[in-house]
């Protein structure tokens, strides 16, 4: 492994050197060798471990951090994997995507170093178990990420994304540091085995109160409502391809880490089971019930990430409460529907992004109102756009049905074998869970529908056209995996035997993780439902080919007697939600603007509404308001004169020179006064 790691840090070292150095294209070229390369080194690992086989190193370090251990196990394993694959996509879809920008040298050098820095410091922080290594391999991610996002840092917009991104980073950072450093200080070590051995000694309240700064501290990264505020703004100001990492992956880092300080901390897993359970349920549908009503594709993207964020969230919630009860099947669903969820997320969602950004480079914009009939002009886009809605909507023969079917499970065994209140619990997860679903193809429908189908809303000065083949092969090299493991699932669940392992072990009775996850009945309900599409396309096909030879005749659409029919008589994403969002106007905050339609042939009407994260108000805006009042109080003291700003520095001075003496006078009366 050591070998394994020293050509990892020659390869990733090598490529930031030569980068500034190279061409345009070139740049893009060895960003995508240096992904490979250090994907195919840790993949090696990723896989060996889903077998069995962990590995571990022991890094010899300094004076201040101790050794650093390496240790890449079947969780990290999987998360590896996960991080490899859609860096890989994303670096292949940004090399065709960054063409665009091309004569921005200088930007293109940062933008890939920086791509290969968080592609490095992700892996690093799935196998580091140092603590403070940890976190500066998370601080090289945040930092990067920041660059990442800011790469078109000349729109003030972007700039001031990016610096919330940042801000929020760093709280998060901070819990972190926290937690680390209470046990740094009991324990005197740095070695993640400290956390297991300092919870073993205490109560379990204390180490609940630990868990719970951990989890709110990753939780920002991931994404939990209400820790979610920088992330519905930074996956539109990104670049698409890192929208779809950070959706991908990025986010998911946070999940690794409640993951494993859930395997590090002895603890109640019941009641925290319950916690994590209820913020992910109201997680999922906060989410989704924001994303439904968004103008703004990627910002509509991006709130379902959220919400996606909040169904991994449910399945870790069920395989803690599976831990605390015993319940070993209901823990093996649970994290089984977790880990699945991770992937297929990382899948469906980069996909999406992709999707959005090749709409973008052939339209220059997102707003959702100006698309329409994208569909004939853009046919693979659309296609893959569809396919990543229908599996973000847990449809089969698709993976997003995979692992919420594992997640219904599990909550519905819950309910045969547990107490009133897990009884009470799994049945508010179930009706979130529905309630998600039924949203999500809401908001899918009303997105799919607006931008691919019926009539262009919006005269472009270029036609929109196809994104070309460099852009779409990663996209369909995505949309294979996409349909192989709603076709196959047992294969991929199968991968998931070694992390389940590591948490359900805790329960040493019951049935074994192989025997839960083989479902000859789940292959069944995919393999029909793939037999239902391919007849649906072998007719459209059939059709197509009959049709061809007939003379084709265009004609307008019949009005109803109407005479002046217009692109606008069509329905909008406003008006295809109109309905819920009558219905949401008592839950969510939502501005909206309107000029009433009058007359037969009407000259001018609109209506708009502009929805507003509640939270967003409710733990950014009020106390950052509260601060600046607070600040604003003392702004008398920058007066604007040179002679008071003068008398600060004497003042300042004075006080260098008289506190020590009057320190040491104290402690010398002090010292004087035990004599006697």
């Amino acid at each position: 492994m050591m070998e394994l790691i020293i050509a990892f840090a020659v390869v990733i070292i090598a490529v930031i050197v030569l980068i500034p150095f190279a061409g345009a294209k070139w740049k893009g070229i060895l960003t995508i060798a240096a992904v490979i390369i250090s994907a195919s080194l840790s993949g090696f690992i990723a896989i060996r471990s889903l077998s069995g086989f962990n590995f571990s190193v022991i890094l010899p370090g300094s004076y201040v951090t101790g050794e650093i251990p390496l240790r890449v196990d079947a969780l990290s394993g999987w998360f590896m994997l996960i991080i490899n694959f859609t860096f890989i996509t994303g670096a292949f879809y940004g090399f065709q995507y960054m063409k665009a920008y091309r004569t921005q040298t200088a930007n293109l050098s940062v933008h890939a170093i920086a791509y290969v820095l968080v592609h490095a410091s992700l892996l690093a922080i799935c196998s580091v178990q140092n603590s403070l290594v940890f976190l500066i391999a998370w601080e090289i991610m945040a930092l990067t990420s920041f660059l990442l996002i800011i790469f078109e840092h000349y729109r003030q917009d972007t700039l001031k994304t990016g610096i919330n991104f940042l801000i929020q980073s760093h709280v998060c950072v901070i819990l972190i540091m926290l937690g680390f450093m209470l046990v740094a200080i009991k324990m005197n070590s740095f070695d993640f085995t400290a956390i297991t051995a300092f919870s073993l000694l205490r109560p379990m309240l204390s180490n609940f109160a630990l868990l719970l700064v951990f989890f709110i501290g990753f939780g920002i990264k991931a994404g939990f409502v209400p820790f979610h505020t920088w992330l519905p703004y930074a996956h539109p100001a990104a670049p698409a391809h890192v929208s779809g990492v950070m959706s991908g992956v990025i986010i998911k880092i946070g999940i690794y880490g409640i993951l494993r300080v859930l395997l590090l901390i002895n603890n109640d897993y019941t009641t925290i089971g319950y916690v994590i359970l209820i913020v992910s349920v109201f997680s999922g549908i906060y989410g989704v019930m924001l994303a439904t009503l968004q103008h703004n594709l990627k910002k509509l993207l991006a709130y379902h990430s959220i919400e996606n964020i909040g169904i991994i969230g449910i399945g870790v919630g069920l395989g803690c409460i599976g831990l605390g009860t015993g319940n070993r099947l209901l823990g093996i669903f649970g994290f089984a529907g977790a880990l699945l969820h991770t992937l297929n997320h990382s899948l469906f969602k980069s996909l999406l992004f992709y999707a959005a950004g090749n709409v973008y480079q052939s339209t220059h914009t997102m707003n959702i109102e100006h698309l329409g009939g994208l569909a004939k002009r853009m046919p693979h886009t659309s296609f893959l756009f569809l396919i990543a809605s229908l599996a973000i909507c847990g449809l089969p023969p698709f993976n997003g049905f995979i692992s919420e079917f594992l997640l219904y499970s599990g909550m519905l065994n819950g309910l045969t074998g547990g107490g009133l209140t897990l009884v009470w619990i799994l049945a508010f997860s179930i009706f979130g869970l529905v309630l998600i679903g039924g949203l999500a193809m809401l908001c899918f429908t009303k997105a799919f529908g607006t931008v691919f189908l019926g009539n262009p809303r919006h005269s472009f000065h270029l036609a929109p056209v196809e994104a070309r083949i460099g852009t779409l092969i990663p996209m369909y090299a995505g949309l294979v995996l996409i349909i192989g493991i709603g076709l196959f699932p047992n294969q991929f669940l199968a991968l998931l035997t070694q992390p389940l392992e590591l948490f359900t072990s805790k329960i040493t009775t019951g049935i074994q993780v192989p025997a839960v996850l083989s479902f000859e009945a789940l292959n069944w309900v995919s393999i029909c439902a793939f037999v239902l599409f391919s007849l649906i396309g072998i007719i459209f096909y059939v059709r197509k080919r009959v049709t061809r030879v007939k003379p084709k005749s265009i004609t307008p659409t019949w009005g109803c007697a109407y005479i002046a029919p217009t692109s606008k008589m069509q329905y909008t994403a406003s008006s295809y939600v109109r309905t819920y969002r009558k219905l949401a106007e008592t839950v969510l905050t939502i501005d909206v603007k309107k000029e009433d339609i009058k007359g037969i042939f009407p000259v001018s009407g609109k209506h708009e509404t502009h929805p507003y994260d509640k939270a967003e108000a409710w733990f950014i805006d009020i106390p950052v308001r509260q601060l600046q009042a607070f600040i604003n109080r003392f702004s008398f003291l920058q007066n604007g004169y040179l002679q008071v700003y003068i008398i600060y520095g004497v003042a300042f001075v004075s006080m260098v020179l008289v506190v020590p003496v009057i320190y040491n006078a104290i402690v010398a009366l002090i010292h004087f006064l035990n004599q006697i």
